[in-house]
Order: C-alpha cells, then sequence, then structure tokens
C-alpha cells in the first residue's frame, strides 16, 4: 500500500501518521518535503506509485482542483475525499444521516465536489468540526480567542482528530460511498466553550451577540444540526475513542495550559486581541 495525499493539512497529516504507510503529498507550495500541486509531472508520477489517494483539498472558486487536473489520473485506486457535514444545510436541529439530501450547504461549491467524489466512486467522509492537540477549544480559550454566542438552541457535532483518521483508516477496506465521522454527542458550542474553561480553571468567556461576528461566523452559527454516525459503526465497524466532547477535552487538556488569567476583551467582529 503506497498512500497519496493530496492537500497535507492538520487532519491529512493525523491520517497519514496513523497509517503508517509509505507517503506521497502535496501542498500549494511544496513545503515540508511534499509535491508542488502545480507540479504536474511529478504529481502524475507520484498518482502512478499508489494504491490509495486521499484528497483534503477543498473547492476553489471554480471547483474541485484535484478533479479538475488529475481526474484522469486516479482510475483503479481507492479514493478517498475528505468532505464536511455542512454540505446538508440547516435542519433545525434536526438529526441528519447519510442518505439526507447533500446539496443544502451554504457553499454549493462544496457541494459540488462532494457530488463528484461521490460519482467518482470516492470514500467521501463527511465531517463536522474536527479538534485535537493544538486545535481545540481549550487552545482557544487558553489563549483568550475564544467567545460565547448566547445562541439558545443551536447544537453542532464534533469529530476528534484522531477518531477521523481511524474512520479514514477502517476506510481503506469499506465499499464506496458517504460516511459520516462524527461523535456520539451533538452539543451547543457554548456548552463546549465553557467545560474548555472549567478544566483549564478560567472563567468562562464572555458572550459575544451573533450580529457582532464576521460575516464567515455568522453563516456558521446560522446553521443547526445533528449527525448520526450509525452508518460508520455498522460498515467501517469504526467507534469513536472519544465519543463526547467531555471525554475530548479531557484527554487533551493535560498538554494544554493558560496562557492569561482571563480572556481578552472581545472586539466587534468578534475577534479577541
Amino acid at each position: 500500500m503506497r498512500l497519496f495525499v493530496f492537500g497535507l493539512g492538520y487532519a491529512a497529516r493525523a491520517i497519514a501518521a496513523a497509517a503508517g504507510t509509505p507517503l506521497l503529498a502535496t501542498t500549494r507550495d511544496g513545503r515540508d518535503a511534499t509535491i508542488r500541486f502545480d507540479d504536474e509531472a511529478a504529481v502524475r508520477a507520484g498518482l502512478a506509485a499508489s494504491t490509495h489517494v486521499l484528497s483534503s483539498v477543498p473547492p476553489d472558486d471554480v471547483g474541485d482542483p484535484v478533479l479538475r487536473h488529475y481526474a484522469d489520473a486516479l482510475a483503479g485506486r481507492w479514493l478517498g475525499y475528505l468532505s464536511s457535514t455542512g454540505v446538508y444545510g440547516d435542519t433545525g436541529g434536526a438529526w441528519v444521516d447519510e442518505d439526507a439530501p447533500a446539496d443544502r450547504g451554504r457553499r454549493p461549491l462544496r457541494n459540488v465536489a462532494d457530488a463528484g467524489w461521490v460519482a467518482a466512486g470516492a470514500r467521501v467522509f463527511r465531517l463536522p468540526g474536527i479538534y485535537g492537540a493544538g486545535r481545540s477549544p481549550l487552545d482557544r480559550v487558553a489563549k483568550g480567542e475564544a467567545h460565547r454566542t448566547g445562541i439558545a438552541g443551536q447544537v453542532f457535532s464534533r469529530v476528534h482528530v484522531a477518531d477521523l483518521a481511524r474512520g479514514v483508516i477502517a476506510g481503506f477496506d469499506a465499499p464506496a460511498g458517504v460516511y459520516n465521522l462524527a461523535d456520539d454527542l451533538p452539543a451547543p458550542q457554548d456548552e463546549v466553550v465553557a467545560y474548555a474553561a472549567q478544566l483549564l480553571g478560567l472563567a468562562p468567556p464572555p458572550i459575544v451577540p451573533v450580529e457582532q461576528l464576521s460575516p464567515a461566523a455568522r453563516g456558521f452559527h446560522a446553521e443547526n444540526r445533528r449527525v448520526a454516525n450509525g452508518k460508520a459503526k455498522r460498515v467501517l465497524n469504526w467507534h469513536p475513542r472519544y465519543p463526547d466532547y467531555r471525554a475530548g477535552l479531557r484527554a487533551l487538556s493535560a498538554t494544554t495550559s493558560p496562557t492569561a488569567a482571563s480572556p481578552a476583551p472581545a472586539t466587534a467582529s468578534g475577534v479577541q486581541r
């Protein structure tokens, strides 16, 4: 088995490390001994030498760049794609599984990219918010960069990056199709942030009204859904090691320390300085 990764970012690095397989990967600039995405000869040579191809590259302003440039070189290989549960759009807090319409997201090109990889015969892993070492509510609270919104009744799903990696690896031996990789307990973001502060011995971060947040943040908070993971459990025999945010944050808290005595004041955009 030889794995080729398009876009060696945070999640893809965790997957590659857990897989422990010979690896080739692309980045935009070829950093860290990777291949530049636009070095077509090197990319095609890498693909020809690989058995498994995973893409974590998001769509650009035209569509999916991997499918646009390299679709003809993907045939005959295991294909995986890291998508987003955002393709389900707002469900008013209702549960969604892989049979739900996947063209409702606020980012139309993400919907199109997801559908393109499904059509290509990939294992499409739809992911909620990803957290893990160095990228969790603990880190944002510790740096004074977190806030609450005070929105009632809004929930999100999330997944620990280690569980994400285990799910994708389980997909190496699974049939093509769509799999939601999410933990078992969708929860309000305010609740998660407050628990992170509690673990660090800090006061809960301030409330910043959603209308004062950036446009991107307002779009995020305009959605409300619970993501079901039953198919991944049945077909992949995958069960999250961190089934809820409490378990995940407790495991991470041993290596996270507050860098400030209290959160910094929030600006009108919701960004804390």
